[in-house]
């Protein structure tokens, strides 16, 4: 088992296969390395991605799932280190996901009020339709 895990901790990835594995497009991963989240290694022209890569990409698509900034993805990545605390790490994320729920919820009441408004406007215009068919 332990031989098992050495061999992916070895792996390599090319950006075809990230992409097709995470439903990307090679641009997106090409992206994300652009923005420092990612750092594969180079053989020529040929982008050749390490696991810690393939982890990152994964962490940086949930983030972007989850609303966050690609700043805060980056910031959250960048405190983690296998081996160490993983504490003040989960303690800023958490603080990140209360704080894009707050956004969240406030957009939502702000869409359920133009919903509201819509409606009220719906039905007066349906009953001033209606008045001129008389």
């Amino acid at each position: 088992m332990l031989e098992i895990e050495k061999e992916r901790a070895d792996a390599e990835y090319s950006i075809g296969e990230l992409a097709s594995e995470f439903d990307v497009t090679p641009r997106a991963i090409r992206f994300s390395e652009a923005e420092g989240l990612l750092a594969p290694r180079r053989d020529g022209q040929r982008r050749i991605y390490t696991l810690r890569d393939r982890t990152r990409l994964k962490l940086t698509l949930r983030g972007k799932r989850l609303g966050l900034t690609l700043s805060e993805i980056r910031h959250l990545i960048d405190m983690y280190e296998p081996g160490r605390d993983e504490r003040p790490q989960l303690e800023r994320f958490l603080a990140v996901l209360e704080t894009h729920k707050a956004a969240l919820e406030r957009q939502s009441e702000d869409i359920e009020a133009q919903l509201a408004e819509i409606a009220a406007f719906e039905k007066r215009v349906r009953k001033q339709l209606g008045r001129k068919r008389k």
